[in-house]
């Protein structure tokens, strides 16, 4: 507050129009004020310079270049410029009020975001930028400090360009007028030159503040930081928040490699990815493997009958496998039932019967082992037999019906492998030899595009299949172009089978239309349909400015506007029903480049209304015959007059068109061709506004009896403007009598008609 009652801006009225009223935001190069729009009464922010930057003019002459580009930028997530002013006392940029919050404001708010909350801010900043780099414009300096949040959750992007200047003013990257470092891609933070992938950068790090609510790198020292940019590795996000997904973490890591050429290479990639994550959210892209364990190895599609050399099975020794199967003959207390010991150590002659009775239990003991021995046999004999028999009766049945007992498996789809790998994992299943190799557009050299089987179909172990495999695509000769004219490179390209990919750039050294470069440099063999990019100069360099929209801007502010930018305004002055000033159109295509000073004709309305056309129709009697035409009239002089028709051949009806603005009443005359007779049809009342008109009186069946001496049929006369919708208009007073035409200044103004005598 003790700022706001130092500030001399406070209370100033710029160019008379733009009334400040509160400081709102400060920032390195500028202060930012919230202010009244006396003449449109809206509210508005004023964006304006600091002194150190307002005093330097190399400085100002770019940025006026800049605000003439950000001029040409209208999307709904970015912050709209209005108006921008300059002179020797103070520079401003007039812009887009935003009722709401910083991004970054919100984010400390909340902490970490959910992904969806995260996606949904993610994908409106993209859109933004996608539209700023489709018109050559970066912003260099994305960070949620620079991105305002509406209630409703939508996003502005603003500060467009800003920190382009300051780099060019010799600031370093610590510079508070830069801001924080904790969102430079590594490019900037190395100084060399910076493109759209830079803001992808930027993005990338917001996001991964977003949703782990830290910053990638984070210390107190800016250099350092700057430098970890450059250099170290990018902490994984799952580290810091284990339940991101993974095709979420690739997205963000793609957006901040490094190396430029691995990152996203346009807004609309990333955005392509965000959606793809948005539909599936447990997919992955599979742009970094090791986040999710690695490629898996293929299946065999042979059911795993043998080990097919990558998966290993193990058991552990507690399965029933390991342990010894139940003897039916083994007791489990160790002894044979059998066969006792004691009575083998106590076996002696002096014992007399004892030797009978032992050799009868020998007896006994004989036959006791012999029955369950030979009972054991007999069982084997007869299960091998029944084996035996019912496989020779099986192999009879199958070779009587023909059918083949070889294991059949479904053929797998080796289209896309590569075909030393193809045979490898199927050696112990088929055969699979080369029929041909062959160019092919499809499939990359070495890999197979066509087989003799087709997928799925039932294959036996050892079938041989036959397989075709890729050379690649044929190679085309790309010629080195560099110094042909344009036309005739671009024919070159296109007839050996490549696409020419045109771009432009000043050169002080190849004559304009002539080619500077291409990408890749020929002479060079390349696959058909390769796109090549063309680099074509634009002559030696001159100071050049992309057109603004000036459309729907009023003469002085589209004025104001070329002076700022260094073009010249032409004022082509029309009737239209805009207010007075309004840019109509402009010569000149908006977004197109062009040298300073160019005039640029711009069609503004004059403040008067254009005339409008209605079309007034009559209804005619059916029995009238003769030649006729009508003639309208305005306060007694003519305004316009009808063709001649024929009632035999009007269909019922005849009109007139009549050009006007806003409403009048008109008095509408028959006049006979033939006799020269004429006759009040009645007043109408014609509304331009509307294009509408309406009979007030009279009647035009006694017209027609008037001007032909005879009676006419009564007819309902009605007055119809197109469009067809017609506007009622007030009826006339009964006591006023229609007015009568006067003597025009060069018509012959008819007379009151009279009745002819009988």
């Amino acid at each position: 507050m003790e700022k706001d009652r130092n500030d001399k801006n406070i209370g100033k009225k710029l160019d008379g129009r733009y009334e400040i009223t509160e400081l709102i935001g400060e920032g390195g190069m500028a202060d930012v004020y919230r202010a009244t729009d006396v003449v449109d009464n809206k509210t508005v922010a004023v964006k304006i310079l600091k002194k150190e930057f307002a005093e330097n003019e190399e400085f100002l002459r770019r940025f006026r270049n800049e605000s003439k580009a950000i001029a040409v930028l209208s999307h709904p997530n970015i912050v709209k410029i209005y108006d921008v002013g300059f002179s020797e006392r103070i520079q401003f940029i007039v812009m887009e009020y935003i009722d709401g919050i910083t991004l970054n404001e919100y984010m400390e708010q909340q902490g970490q975001l959910g992904w969806k909350d995260a996606v949904h801010f993610i994908l409106q900043i993209l859109r933004a930028l996608q539209h700023a780099h489709s018109k050559g414009i970066v912003h260099r300096d994305i960070k949620p400090q620079n991105i305002m949040m509406l209630r409703d959750g939508t996003i502005k992007v603003m500060d467009f360009g800003i920190a382009k200047f300051a780099r060019e003013d010799g600031k370093t990257g610590t510079d508070k007028a830069i801001g924080t470092v904790h969102y430079i891609s590594p490019e900037q933070a190395r100084g060399a030159a910076t493109d759209a992938k830079s803001d992808i950068y930027s993005v990338g790090v917001m996001l991964y503040e977003m949703l782990t609510g830290k910053k990638p790198f984070d210390t107190d020292n800016p250099v350092s930081i700057a430098v970890m940019h450059m250099q170290a590795k990018v902490p994984l996000p799952h580290t810091i928040r284990p339940d991101i997904q993974v095709g979420l973490e690739e997205i963000i890591l793609k957006a901040m490699e490094k190396d430029p050429a691995d990152r996203y290479q346009s807004a609309r990639d990333m955005m392509d990815d965000l959606q793809t994550f948005k539909e599936d959210p447990d997919g992955v892209f599979g742009y970094y493997p090791e986040l999710f364990g690695g490629d898996e190895p293929a299946s065999d599609q042979f059911d795993g009958e043998e080990d097919d050399g990558k998966t290993r099975y193990y058991r552990t020794a507690t399965e029933e496998s390991d342990v010894p199967a139940e003897d039916p003959y083994y007791d489990d207390g160790g002894q044979d039932p059998y066969y006792d010991d004691e009575e083998r150590y106590y076996d002696n002659d002096d014992y007399g019967d004892d030797d009978y009775e032992d050799d009868d239990d020998d007896e006994e003991e004989s036959k006791s082992l012999f029955v369950p021995i030979l009972s054991a046999v007999i069982i084997v004999v007869i299960v091998v037999a029944a084996v035996l028999f019912t496989t020779l009766i099986w192999n009879m049945l199958n070779n009587a019906a023909g059918t083949n007992t070889v294991e059949e498996a479904a053929m797998p789809n080796l289209v896309g492998m590569d075909f030393e790998e193809a045979k490898l994992q199927f050696k112990d299943r088929l055969d699979i030899r080369e029929e041909s190799r062959e160019f092919n557009t499809s499939q990359p050299n070495g890999k197979i595009f066509e087989q003799d089987i087709k997928p799925d179909n039932p294959v036996k172990k050892g079938d041989t299949v036959l397989v075709k495999v890729s050379m690649g695509s044929q190679k085309v000769q790309l010629p080195d172009v560099k110094g042909w004219a344009y036309n005739d490179a671009r024919q070159t390209i296109q007839n050996a089978g490549l696409f020419a990919d045109k771009r432009s750039a000043y050169d002080e050294t190849v004559e304009e239309g002539h080619v500077i470069s291409t990408d890749p440099e020929g002479p060079a063999e390349l696959e058909p349909g390769t796109y090549v990019r063309v680099t074509v100069s634009l002559g030696k360099n001159r100071n050049t400015v992309l057109v603004p929209n000036f459309i729907d801007m009023d003469w002085d502010l589209a004025k104001t506007m070329a002076d700022g930018v260094g073009l010249m305004l032409a004022k082509n002055e029309v009737d239209d029903n805009a207010p007075m000033g309004k840019v109509l159109r402009q010569d000149t295509k908006v977004g197109e480049e062009v040298p300073e000073d160019t005039v640029i004709e711009l069609t503004v309305s004059s403040g008067k209304k254009k005339d409008t056309p209605v079309r007034v129709m009559f209804n005619i009697p059916a029995n009238a015959n003769g030649l006729f035409h009508i003639e309208l009239y305005e306060g007694g002089v003519a305004v316009t007059a009808g063709s001649s028709f024929n009632p035999e051949y009007a269909a019922g009806t005849t009109s007139l068109t009549v050009n006007g603005k806003d409403s009048t009443d008109m008095l509408a005359v028959l006049v006979n061709d033939s006799t020269g007779a004429r006759a009040n049809i009645g007043t109408y009342h014609i509304d331009f506004t509307t294009q509408s008109s309406q009979q007030m009186s009279g009647d035009i069946a006694e017209a027609f009896k008037q001007v032909t001496g005879g009676a006419a049929a009564p007819a309902t006369t009605t007055a119809a403007a197109a469009p067809a919708t017609t506007t009622p208009a007030p009826a006339a007073p009964a006591a006023t009598e229609a007015p009568q035409p006067q003597q025009p200044q060069e018509t012959q103004a008819p007379a009151p008609a009279e009745t002819p005598a009988e």
